[in-house]
């Protein structure tokens, strides 16, 4: 089968052997997948150990075969999943992280865009955000596909006010699209105290931040007392100042969440929690992703090209032959 790797001069197509299932795990026959920030960086900065790796976090596509230990996942199901080595013909993945596709007209290429924006922002927003009907959000980054199922989780959730950032003029601009009642700038240095502003001086209850680093004081200004922050993504860095003395003035409970450092069952209980509040509006529509543009498995260098620049408004797909 064709899957994509992180070789010497960047990602490479090689011939590798088609896996089977486990016991717990389902074969996907892949036709589409779709491109995170992260195999962009698997590929411009490998690990010593990284040399052929495979590349790709989620697809969709039909289940070839099932283990036997799998219920509920039958083969010829047209099917989603976040999956270690999507950028591939054929893809093996534990069952709990499977769903099934919406009969609702949904392509696989749409399809391909959700598994890991659905995890993580609900995981984000909901588990360790901790947001309650009424309070605020705001998502720091979200013009990203994570950032613009965030906004929408949000509104879903019963957000009072969303608030959306990016650096991005036009991109900033097509936040509402997607639930953003309040789209900020934040390279510019008065955003906080426009927060301030939106929420009659209280500061908003939940952040999601994706950027980290160049921002972190910031949201510790925009922030509520007894605020919640959650470090999703360090596109800003990976290390910053940090006012100690603001976060213990106003009880910020600041989060980090990562799925390097998951167990198995973490991450199925995480999909368990996410198809019971999301799935129906999954089901009607009311979440998706645009998609930028798709390319074929042969020019995935020109896809993470694409994706390097940061041209793009959400999600970059893989078609997969």
């Amino acid at each position: 089968m064709k899957a994509a790797v992180v070789g010497a001069s960047g990602a490479e197509i090689r011939e590798l052997p088609k896996p089977i299932p486990a016991a717990n795990e389902v074969l996907i026959r892949a036709r589409a997948a779709s491109l995170n920030r992260a195999d962009l960086l698997a590929v411009l900065r490998p690990s010593a150990s990284a040399g052929g790796a495979r590349l790709g976090l989620e697809c969709a596509g039909e289940v070839e075969a099932v283990g036997a230990e799998v219920t509920g996942i039958k083969p010829g199901d047209r099917v989603l999943a976040s999956a270690t080595g999507g950028f591939a013909q054929y893809v093996v993945t534990d069952a709990g992280r499977v769903h099934h596709i919406p009969a609702n007209g949904m392509t696989d290429e749409q399809a391909a865009c959700l598994p890991v924006a659905l995890q993580t922002m609900h995981n984000a927003i909901v588990t360790a955000g901790r947001l309650r009907p009424g309070e605020t959000l705001l998502i720091q980054g979200a013009s990203s596909g994570v950032g613009l199922i965030g906004l929408q989780i949000g509104k879903l959730m019963g957000a009072a006010l969303v608030i959306g950032t990016s650096t991005n003029p036009r991109r900033r601009a097509r936040l509402n699209e997607f639930g953003c009642d309040l789209a900020l700038d934040s390279a510019n240095a008065g955003w906080p105290q426009e927060v301030q502003s939106a929420t009659a001086g209280k500061g908003v209850d939940v952040i999601v931040d994706m950027v980290s680093a160049t921002v972190a004081n910031q949201n510790l200004a925009a922030a509520a007392v007894r605020g919640r922050i959650v470090n999703v993504g360090r596109l800003g860095g990976g290390a910053g100042e940090f006012n100690f003395d603001l976060h213990a003035f106003k009880r910020i409970d600041y989060v980090g969440v990562t799925f390097r450092t998951r167990s198995l069952d973490e991450i199925r209980e995480i999909n368990r929690l996410m198809r019971a509040d999301l799935w129906s509006a999954v089901e009607a529509g009311r979440l998706s992703l645009p998609i930028h543009k798709t390319y074929p498995l042969s020019d995935l260098a020109e896809a993470l090209a694409l994706m390097r620049a940061n041209e793009h408004f959400g999600k970059i797909v893989i078609a997969i032959p």
